[in-house]
């Protein structure tokens, strides 16, 4: 098992169909202790429960700088470390350039953005005092190519500023052991996709996937799990993409 006795953070994880609930599924039969985190407290807890005992769910709302201290704190109490985090809270709204207002753009940089910078922060503390801990963003091909099928360009700009802040944070966090790196979906079957897309439109996505399928949300799990695992002790810093082939660079 490659996360024997390790804690695990996953924010936004009580989507039945999520990559964050497919991320804690298989942490947990990896042997993490995970931490379900989301709005919604009974929602969290019931995906916790889901996972067998040992697990915990915890309402969050990642643009609270004080929830994500409140909760992080919450994980130490119970399980005494935090060794990953998986930052996987985020929104998307398909808005084109002109039609984005500043509530559009305050809603989806918020979530996405700045959550991931506030958990981070929540739980950076705690891995640099015991000189390990590897934190996963989710980012997108969206920051990639400028755009994709859901979100609109403040989406792309969320997910872009991701990768940065991932690149800031691995720069500046290694000298204690502390990896960071970010994940680039593409076209992923999730709720957030599902029923989206006329008959025509999926097939003109799928046409443009080398590998001619959609991913699942157990592709985008299985490389956070390598990415916390030791597996990647060495890989830090990076992005990396789960789409296919849709986009080879």
């Amino acid at each position: 098992m490659l996360l024997k006795n390790k804690t695990a953070i996953v924010t936004g994880a009580a989507s039945a169909r999520g990559l964050g609930k497919a991320t804690a599924k298989l942490f947990a039969e990896h042997g993490a202790r995970v931490a379900i985190l989301d709005l919604d407290q009974a929602a969290s807890e019931t995906v916790a429960a889901e996972l067998g005992k040992g697990h915990i769910g915890l309402a969050c709302n990642v643009v609270d700088p004080a929830a994500c201290k409140a909760a992080a704190e919450q994980v130490l109490k119970v399980f005494g470390q935090i060794d990953v985090l998986v930052n996987n809270a985020g929104i998307t709204q398909p808005l084109k350039l002109m039609e984005i207002s500043q509530e559009n753009y305050d809603a989806v940089l918020d979530v996405s953005l700045r959550g991931t910078l506030n958990m981070t922060q929540a739980v950076l503390p705690q891995m640099r005092a015991q000189r390990s801990g590897s934190i996963v963003n989710m980012s997108s091909v969206s920051a990639q190519r400028g755009g994709g099928i859901f979100g609109g360009p403040h989406y792309a700009a969320a997910k872009a500023g991701i990768l940065g802040l991932t690149k800031a944070t691995a720069r500046e966090a290694a000298p204690d052991n502390v990896r960071a790196n970010a994940l680039c979906p593409g076209f992923i079957d999730t709720d957030i996709t599902a029923g989206k897309l006329t008959p025509e439109q999926r097939e003109m996505v799928l046409d443009g996937i080398p590998m001619g399928r959609a991913g699942r949300a157990e592709d985008v799990a299985g490389c956070c799990l390598f990415l916390a695992s030791d597996l990647s002790a060495y890989v830090t810093g990076s992005e990396v993409d789960v789409n296919g082939g849709s986009l080879i660079h």
